[in-house]
């Protein structure tokens, strides 16, 4: 049965389960919810699995209409979102009666907000998940890899748990500045020493060119000095650094082998928060132990539960 229907969008909201694995050899990529954090905890709310259909909203612009009583939440960037004029809770589940509409807005902190229902949305599962990738015309809500559209009808289950808040410390403080731990990668030797320094100790904007593929940030120019390399697989969160310096981050829907030396990958956690890190806005990096990036790691997936 239809549990709400789209009647506004921006062409940018899809749906996004945790992504497809063990098909990298194949030329496909792992795609999925780039704030993989807020996606999990928007599930936790109703009681899903971390890694169920979400509807991942970029920059809002996104409105459904109920068709039946259920609960949802919202979690992720505030899109100042309203059930039917009135305010919605943020980082929240709530309930919403048959003919309610849910309207998400422009963000008014981050980026991407996360629309979480009993169960998950139902969409076909192609080479193991539903997660949407344009690129690849793959996954989403006809199998196709296209974003949701005007008059798209989402289904999901018909459980209708209690509404519950996330505690302040289940989530990143979207005002505070945006600091992104990082491990050095393969060949952060053959950087010059000033592009090591300047790495972790000056201040970098995310550029305009970003897309769930990667995001390129501006600053300081970066200097490889090995030789060429041959491309080879592209883990999440990898930072690229191309010939002109300025290095590329890349993300869920990134190419599977790639040229480019790295000078190090973000942990992920920090690919979450740059997933709500607008064009303009200034970030940092610095570096954390490989031990350390996985206690880290642990302790946050310990909130999904």
């Amino acid at each position: 049965m239809t549990l709400l229907r789209v009647v506004k969008t921006l062409g940018l909201a899809q749906l996004q389960d945790g992504g497809r694995f063990g098909c990298r050899h194949l030329g496909v990529t792992q795609g999925g919810p780039l704030d993989w954090l807020a996606a999990g905890l928007a599930n936790r709310l109703l009681g899903n699995a971390a890694d169920a259909c979400v509807v991942e909203i970029p920059w809002g612009g996104f409105s459904v209409r109920a068709e039946q009583d259920t609960t949802l939440a919202l979690c992720g960037a505030d899109l100042g979102a309203t059930l039917d004029g009135k305010p919605v809770s943020h980082n929240a589940s709530f309930r919403v009666r048959a003919g309610q509409q849910l309207d998400c807005r422009s963000p008014r902190s981050g980026v991407r907000g996360y629309l979480a229902t009993p169960d998950g949305f139902k969409a076909p599962r192609l080479l193991g998940a539903s997660a949407t990738v344009g690129r690849e015309r793959l996954g989403g809500l006809q199998g196709d890899g296209r974003s949701l559209q005007l008059d798209d009808q989402l289904s999901a289950g018909s459980r209708r748990p209690a509404p519950v808040s996330l505690s302040p410390d289940d989530y990143f403080d979207l005002s505070a500045p945006a600091i992104l731990s990082m491990l050095f990668a393969a060949e952060y030797a053959q950087f010059s020493g000033h592009s090591l320094f300047a790495v972790t100790n000056h201040s970098w904007a995310v550029d305009n060119r970003a897309d769930r593929m990667g995001v390129r940030l501006t600053g300081p120019r970066l200097v490889y000095q090995g030789p060429g390399l041959v491309s080879t697989a592209i883990p999440l969160g990898s930072i690229q650094v191309p010939p002109d310096g300025q290095p590329i981050i890349l993300l869920q829907d990134r190419q599977t082998i790639g040229g480019y030396p790295r000078i190090g990958a973000l942990t992920p956690l920090a690919v979450a928060r740059l997933a709500q890190c607008a064009p303009g806005q200034p970030v940092r990096l610095h570096t954390l132990g490989q031990e350390a990036a996985r206690q880290q790691t642990l302790l946050w997936l310990q909130r999904l539960q």
